[in-house]
């Protein structure tokens, strides 16, 4: 084994190894790890512990959390749900009402930002840190880099937003490297498109700001000098969802401006294109192929933007919106951020499968959303609206690729389980994030306060209740709980949420920690559906394995109904397992069950007896 790994290496030194996937060594050097954890901390929000929440409140109102909060007590929490990679949302410096300039920072015009403390996905500045995070703001990128320090003190890695697709229309950066400019400060704004500009433009049309809809006022209403909708862009430029109109509807993304990849108006890329069986090609290939090739200036700053952050010890992205960037550009940034660090965690939104492929093999990134197959498929069963045959189904749609989905049931995007609006009651998500979490190769991702049952029920101004609100400041009431003044302890909590919180633990430590979830999977649905007396629509089961362990999974997603039966495992299994006519214990891994379980083999079929409570789900270990 030390030969073949010595002939590898050598490989990778001298030829380049062109035709060897990196990630693949990545993976296999390490036998004994599980996969991935990614729990996503809204930094803005994550440790205020002001419980005024009111509707487009102040700072000074609601309070706001800091890079400092999130100190070694709160990693320490983090860390004891098996994480592996926080991802800080909302870092990059953007639009934002308040006033910074005793800092150097323009002020921020209402009638261009949504909410008082603005998206994050309207980045004002890619060289430094949003103020709002800082107990000082004029220091506030080194109290960053004090908390990246801290994250990987703790054993975890550091991930945060790069949005290539757009940024704020008021752009401004106050701490370029050298050599490096301001989005547009070249730009020929006397034409729609040109290559190396920057922005779309709508030629002579000024920008107007977007008529309100539903009696929406900035701020609420408050007075402010700048709110008296007007926006000065002078000629109006694209809006970052692909709007051409100089004054954007109010649906539209109108904070933001689209960035200009060399894609012209009419569609046409104005760039080299990748060679199909670059598909098949690792992320050296990749390198090499854009080594010496002009590509648009737009590119280039993105590749110096990711750099920096590189050199700062983040250690991964997460790339909003990436399938509104041409596939070629993420080959071009994704093979060059791992030439810098190899081991690089690179994660895309996106949401049209039929692109995903292409985003993974040709655009080079690790991971995507699994949000219209898997996340679209487990809340339509929470909701009553499909059964569990879902599952199998889109688990056997993403074979090839199922290691690169990243799972997940909450975002910042996406409603709170436990709202009206989506499921009512946390404890129903207990057996889809079961499956969620262990079914696939694949990392799962958490939202912060999702552990403890948040039910997003704030109208805090701009966000509205069922989704946490990313334009506003205010507390996140369970959460607060779970902080307890600031020991971290879920001191507060009720005894629901300390036994939801609990039930994550053990289950994002089992993910994580546990070697064979990175390992083989087999489906034991169909067989079970077709076969088995007692086994319907509302249960799913799984077997995952390498050659350390075996694991069986059931899960029950009905609220109400208990189910009795004989779970089988199929033929198949039994001959992969190589199991012998015996009976095996299990070792039952999730929630302090009782221990005995056993696996009856007799005869070339294997059965386990199973008797599930309401949302009850079995993590079952066989013991050799």
């Amino acid at each position: 084994m030390k030969v073949f790994w010595l002939l590898i290496l050598m490989c990778l030194v001298v030829i380049g190894c062109t035709q060897i996937d990196k990630k693949f060594l990545i993976k296999t050097a390490s036998p004994e790890q599980g996969k991935p954890v990614v729990y996503q901390v809204f930094t803005r929000l994550y440790g205020n512990t002001n419980g005024t929440n009111k509707p487009w409140g102040t700072i000074e109102e609601n309070g706001v959390g800091k890079f400092n909060d999130i100190n070694e007590t709160a990693l320490k929490s983090i860390k004891a749900l098996g994480v592996t990679h926080v991802w800080y949302t909302g870092v990059p410096h953007h639009a934002v009402i308040r006033d910074y300039t005793a800092y150097g920072i323009s002020n921020d015009d209402p009638d261009v930002v949504k909410g008082r403390a603005g998206s994050p996905y309207a980045v004002k500045d890619y060289y430094n840190v949003n103020p709002d995070l800082a107990v000082n703001p004029a220091n506030r990128l080194q109290e960053f880099e004090a908390l990246i320090a801290r994250t990987h003190a703790q054993g975890m890695k550091v991930i945060i937003d790069i949005v290539p697709n757009h940024v704020a229309r008021s752009y401004q950066s106050l701490n370029n490297p050298a050599g490096v400019e301001d989005f547009g400060a070249r730009d020929n704004k006397q034409v729609e498109y040109a290559r190396d500009n920057n922005f779309y433009y709508v030629v002579g049309l000024d920008f107007k700001v977007p008529a309100p809809q539903n009696n929406y006022r900035p701020l609420g209403g408050e007075s402010h000098p700048l709110n008296d909708g007007k926006f000065i862009e002078r000629p109006a430029k694209w809006t970052g969802n692909g709007s051409r109109l100089a004054q954007p509807k109010f649906d539209d993304w109108y904070e933001t401006v689209k960035i200009n990849y060399g894609v012209r108006p009419d569609g046409s890329k104005d760039f080299p294109v990748l060679p199909a069986d670059y598909a098949q090609q690792g992320v050296i290939a990749h390198a090499q192929f854009w080594q010496g090739k002009s590509v648009p200036d737009s590119w280039i700053k993105f590749r110096q933007i990711a750099e920096y952050w590189l050199n700062k010890g983040v250690d991964g992205f997460r790339f909003d919106m990436a399938e509104m960037v041409p596939v070629e550009f993420w080959s071009y940034l994704n093979s060059s951020i791992k030439q810098k660090n190899p081991n690089a965690f690179l994660l895309a939104e996106v949401y049209n499968p039929r692109e995903y492929r292409n985003y993974i093999r040709l655009g080079k990134m690790d991971y995507l959303y699994d949000k219209v197959e898997m996340y679209d498929g487990l809340k339509a069963i929470m909701q009553g609206k499909a059964n569990t045959d879902v599952i199998a189904s889109v688990q056997a749609g993403m074979g090839d690729i199922e290691e690169h989905m990243l799972h997940f049931l909450e975002n910042h995007d996406e409603q709170r389980i436990a709202s009206p609006e989506f499921a009512g009651n946390a404890d129903n998500a207990r057996p889809a994030m079961v499956v969620s979490a262990l079914i696939s190769r694949s990392p799962t991702m958490m939202y912060f306060g999702q552990e403890v049952g948040e039910a997003a029920a704030l109208d805090s101004g701009f966000g509205k209740p069922s989704r946490t609100s990313i334009f506003d400041y205010a507390g996140i009431p369970a959460h607060q709980r779970f902080m307890n003044g600031g020991k971290f302890d879920g001191g507060l909590l009720s005894a629901k949420e300390k036994a939801l919180l609990e039930f994550y633990r053990q289950l994002l430590t089992l993910s994580a920690t546990q070697s064979g979830f990175a390992g083989e999977y087999r489906e034991l649905h169909t067989h079970n559906r077709q076969h088995t007396k007692g086994y319907n629509g509302e249960a799913f089961s799984f077997a995952r394995w390498n050659l350390k362990q075996k694991w069986i999974v059931v899960s029950n997603f009905s609220p109400t109904n208990a189910h009795q039966f004989n779970l089988q495992l199929t033929p198949e299994l039994v001959a992969d397992w190589n199991l012998q006519q015996k009976t095996y214990a299990l070792n039952s891994r999730l929630g302090g069950q009782r221990q005995d379980f056993s696996l009856v083999v007799k005869e070339g079929e294997a059965m386990l007896g199973v008797t599930l409570a309401p949302l009850e789900s079995l993590v079952l270990q066989v013991e050799d």
